[in-house]
């Protein structure tokens, strides 16, 4: 699950980590109101969306300007101005894609003076199975680019988690970001709250870009991002309620309501199978005879019919889905439950694209009768590799 700026650093804050002083409005007049609390004499207007890049992007909007959704300005008036510009307007940056993101809330912050911006990030490296502390004196630009430019510009430190971050990681961290003095207490102190505010919330990642070094001395984060691990949630439902349905995709959404494992890609053939790693074997094989999958979509091992159902049209929902592969090992999941979903969905949306379906497992026969049965245009597959072949050959057949 992924929060706002505003939460995340609410978030931080609680557990002692540098953030600037801040406010989330809806309007334009609690903007205004936001700053005058705050006091000025500079604040910082940043619209509040689930993507990276957002003071690079640009309006769809021209009534919102084109300087981007992150704005310093000098004045209360300036503030309630630019609030008003972004607030239901589409910001597109390099992680949004061509359609952008509505903004529906931003954030007034007070202004700071900034003497270097670095990048940190903590998250969890399955690699080690351990907690990695990523770094960079290259604050302020995306860490893909600096690691293929400037490999040599990014630190990485790798935390034991039975014993935690210790003084010496942050030290280490710290002298590698080439802080001195004061600068380096100011970072042993915010490295070890953001760690412990990493564990103790279950997250999945912290990213702090910029991280900034002000004239005082101080490390303080510019921009913070975090990211939770929905498995344990149920341990922290003042995190869970911070979920912003309105910045995830209506798919993923329909489909986290019914249980269901779904994830949306940029390919033309669906594909609905039980168990994540068959699901993943589906995608790669669907790739090696030339195809390109739509989704990973995990339907688990004890589905019903209505899950099922509910997942062939959110699978169908997707304008580029050209195709679709239905692979299903029988254990818990009987063959003959997922036949009743396919069919009852593929007739409730008149199903107008190929549609190959390989059964194994429980109640196999059973599952291909409901199939054969139906009157629709099935194709069975034999075996995955068939099925992928065959499912790639019609999309392409029908393109």
């Amino acid at each position: 699950m992924n929060i706002h700026e505003y939460q995340a650093k609410q978030l931080l804050a609680k557990y002692g980590v540098a953030v600037l002083k801040g406010g989330v409005a809806y309007t334009a007049e609690e903007a205004e109101n936001v700053a005058k609390d705050l006091g000025g004499p500079i604040w910082v207007v940043k619209s509040q969306i689930h993507a990276g890049g957002r003071g690079k992007g640009k309006f769809k909007e021209n009534s919102a300007g084109d300087t981007g959704g992150v704005r310093v300005v000098k004045t209360v008036k300036d503030v309630r101005d630019n609030a008003n510009q972004m607030l239901g307007a589409t910001l597109v940056t390099h992680q949004t894609g061509p359609a952008g993101k509505e903004v529906k809330r931003v954030y007034i912050e007070d202004g700071c003076d900034i003497d270097r911006e670095l990048y940190l990030s903590l998250l969890v490296d399955r690699e080690t199975s351990q907690v990695t502390v990523v770094a960079s004196t290259e604050g302020g630009m995306n860490i893909e680019e600096v690691a293929a430019s400037t490999p040599e510009k990014i630190q990485t430190v790798s935390i034991d988690p039975a014993t935690g971050m210790l003084g010496y990681h942050a030290r280490e961290i710290a002298f590698g970001l080439n802080l001195r003095g004061n600068q380096v207490k100011s970072a042993v102190k915010f490295l070890l709250s953001m760690y412990t505010a990493f564990e103790e919330l279950d997250a999945s990642m912290v990213e702090v870009n910029p991280l900034v070094v002000t004239d005082a001395g101080d490390v303080v984060a510019l921009d913070a991002k975090m990211n939770f691990d929905d498995n344990a949630l149920y341990r922290h439902k003042d995190v869970e309620e911070m979920r912003d349905e309105d910045e995830q995709d209506p798919a993923e959404l329909e489909a986290e309501q019914h249980d269901l494992n779904y994830i949306k890609l940029d390919g033309s053939i669906g594909c609905m199978v039980n168990g994540a790693g068959l699901a993943m074997a589906t995608m790669d094989i669907i790739k090696l005879y030339g195809g390109e999958p739509a989704n990973f979509l995990d339907v688990g091992g004890g589905a019903t019919k209505e899950r099922v159902t509910t997942a062939f049209k959110i699978i169908l929902s997707d304008s580029n889905v050209e195709g679709i592969l239905v692979n299903i090992f029988g254990g818990i999941m009987r063959c003959d439950v997922i036949a009743e979903g396919v069919v009852s969905a593929a007739k409730e949306v008149s199903l107008n694209v190929p549609l190959v379906v390989r059964l194994e497992g429980t109640n196999v026969e059973l599952g291909k009768q409901i199939l054969a049965k139906s009157g629709l245009p099935i194709v069975s597959g034999e075996d995955l590799a068939d099925a992928a072949e065959k499912v790639v050959k019609a999309v392409k057949e029908a393109a």
